[in-house]
C-alpha cells in the first residue's frame, strides 16, 4: 500500500485522488424494479425478507420467509445480488444492509422500508458500493436529510439518487472491495470461534453443575436445583454468605462525569470480573464510598431489568484499584469464603440451572425484579472447596479463550473501520500487484 502522496483535488466529498471521478449514485448504480407481467400469483413460494432478517453487520442477506405469491399484497421487489439498504430510521443509523445471496428463485420480496441497488458493472463494483455505503460518516450526512415525522423518518429516494459517491477505476474498486471484503470475513471467522467458545463454555458448565469436576461422571442425586453429584450439599444463598444483601447508591444523571467508578446493569454482562478502567464516573460523598463501596470478593447481582433474563446477572470484583461504587439496581453478596469460592458461586449463578432459579424468584410488572429475600433464599450448590476451586479454574479458562477470541475481534473491526477509511478516501492506495 501507499499513503497519500499530495496527488488530490478538492471535491464536494472532499479530497479525493486526482484519477478518481465523482458521480451521483444514480449514474453508477440503478434501483432494481418488477418487471412488467410478474405475476406473483404463479408462484406458491416467493423468498420475503423482513427487515429483521437484513444484517446490521457483515455482507450477506442469506436468510429468507417463504411466502405464497397470493399472500404478498405489498413489498419490495428485488433481485439476486441486490444491495437492501433500509430507509427508516432507526434501521439506517444502525447500518441495516445486505447483499441478497442465495436465492431459490431469481428475485425476491422485502420489506417496503428498503431501496433494492444494483451497481452498474462498467461503472461501479457491487461490493464496492456496498462498502461505501457503511461509511460512518456517509450515515450520518444521509441520516440528515431524512424527513417525516419522529420515529418514522424515512430517507427520500432523491437523496440515494443523487448522493455523491467516489469512482476510482474499476480495477482499484475491486482491488479495494477484496481487501475490505477479506477483512469481514476474518471478523464473521471470529463470531464463529467466539460463539463455539461459549457453546463450550455452556455446554461445560452443565456438565460440571451436574457431575462434578473428575475425569469420570460422580454417583448423582435428585435434588430442588435438578442433578448433582451426590456428596454435594444444597443450601440457600443466606447460609454461605456474611452479609446482609445490600443495594446499591441511587445515583442521579447531574453526578455522572467525574469522581469514582459506578458499575451499573450494563456492566454486568460485559465481562464476569469487574473491570474499574472501564466505568463510568460519577461525583459522591465519602459516606456513599463507605457503604456502597465495591471490595474484592464482593459479588453482585442485578435486581430490576427490562429484560426478564437479565434478573440475576451477576458480577464478581476481583481487584478494585481505587475506591467505587455500584447502581441502586443491583445487589451486593460477600461469599463466606470459608465455604464457598467466590469465583464458583459466580459462575453457578451464570449457568443454565443457576439463572433458571434466579428468575423463577423473580416478580415482572413492568420490570422484572428479584429482591433481597428472594435471593437469600436462591438455592446454590456446594462442593468440597477443592472441587469449586477446579470448577471456578476449567470455566476460567474457556472464559479467557473467549476473552482471547473477542479482543482479535475487536482488533480486525478497529482495522476494517480504519481501512475503510482510509480506501474510500484515497489516502491509502492499493497496487496492483496485492489483488
Amino acid at each position: 500500500m501507499t499513503e497519500m502522496n499530495g496527488a488530490f483535488k478538492e471535491t464536494e466529498i472532499g479530497p479525493i485522488p486526482v484519477d478518481w471521478e465523482i458521480a451521483p449514485l444514480q449514474e453508477a448504480a440503478a434501483f432494481t424494479r418488477k418487471p412488467r407481467g410478474l405475476n406473483l400469483s404463479d408462484y406458491e413460494a416467493i423468498p420475503f425478507i423482513p427487515m429483521e432478517l437484513v444484517p446490521d453487520t457483515g455482507t450477506l442477506i442469506e436468510q429468507y420467509e417463504l411466502r405464497a405469491g397470493s399472500r404478498i399484497r405489498s413489498g419490495t421487489y428485488c433481485e439476486k445480488g441486490d444491495i437492501l439498504l433500509a430507509k427508516i430510521t432507526p434501521s439506517f443509523e444502525n447500518g441495516k444492509q445486505g447483499i441478497v445471496s442465495d436465492l431459490p428463485l431469481d428475485f425476491a420480496y422485502a420489506t417496503t422500508e428498503v431501496y433494492p441497488i444494483q451497481a452498474k458493472p462498467d461503472r461501479l463494483d457491487q461490493i464496492f458500493l456496498f462498502h461505501f455505503l457503511r461509511l460512518s460518516n456517509v450515515r450520518a450526512d444521509i441520516t440528515g436529510k431524512m424527513e417525516g415525522s419522529t420515529g418514522r423518518q424515512r430517507i427520500p429516494k432523491a437523496v440515494i439518487e443523487n448522493y455523491p459517491i467516489p469512482l476510482p477505476p474499476l480495477p482499484e474498486q475491486r482491488r479495494i472491495a477484496h481487501v475490505l471484503s477479506t477483512i469481514q470475513r476474518a471478523i464473521a471467522a471470529q463470531d464463529d470461534l467466539i460463539a463455539a467458545a461459549r457453546e463450550v463454555k455452556r455446554s461445560l458448565m452443565q456438565r460440571l453443575f451436574t457431575y462434578g469436576p473428575g475425569p469420570e461422571p460422580a454417583s448423582t442425586k435428585e435434588t430442588e436445583i435438578g442433578e448433582i453429584p451426590e456428596h454435594w450439599e444444597v443450601v440457600q444463598l443466606k447460609d454461605v454468605i456474611r452479609n446482609r444483601i445490600q443495594n446499591g447508591a441511587f445515583i442521579k444523571r447531574e453526578q455522572f462525569g467525574d469522581g469514582v467508578p459506578f458499575l451499573n446493569v450494563a456492566d454486568t454482562y460485559k465481562s464476569t470480573v469487574v473491570n474499574v478502567r472501564t466505568l463510568e464516573r460519577v461525583q459522591c460523598s465519602q459516606d456513599e464510598i463507605e457503604k456502597f463501596g465495591l471490595q474484592r470478593g464482593d459479588l453482585i447481582f442485578v435486581r430490576s431489568s427490562l429484560k426478564r433474563e437479565g434478573v440475576g446477572q451477576c458480577i464478581l470484583v476481583e481487584e478494585v484499584e481505587e475506591p467505587a461504587i455500584y447502581d441502586c439496581h443491583l445487589m451486593r453478596v460477600k461469599p463466606d469464603t470459608s465455604t464457598v469460592v467466590p469465583r464458583f458461586l459466580a459462575y453457578y449463578s451464570l449457568s443454565p440451572q443457576g439463572k433458571e432459579a434466579l428468575i423463577a424468584r423473580s416478580k415482572t410488572t413492568t420490570m422484572t425484579t428479584i429482591n433481597q429475600a428472594g435471593l437469600s433464599s436462591f438455592v446454590v450448590p456446594v462442593p468440597p472447596l477443592q472441587e469449586q476451586q477446579v470448577i471456578a479454574r476449567s470455566l476460567e479458562a474457556v472464559e479467557q479463550k473467549i476473552d482471547a477470541e473477542e479482543q482479535r475481534k475487536a482488533a480486525l473491526q478497529a482495522l476494517f473501520k480504519a481501512m475503510l477509511h482510509q480506501l474510500m478516501t484515497g489516502q491509502l492506495r492499493l497496487p496492483k500487484s496485492e489483488r
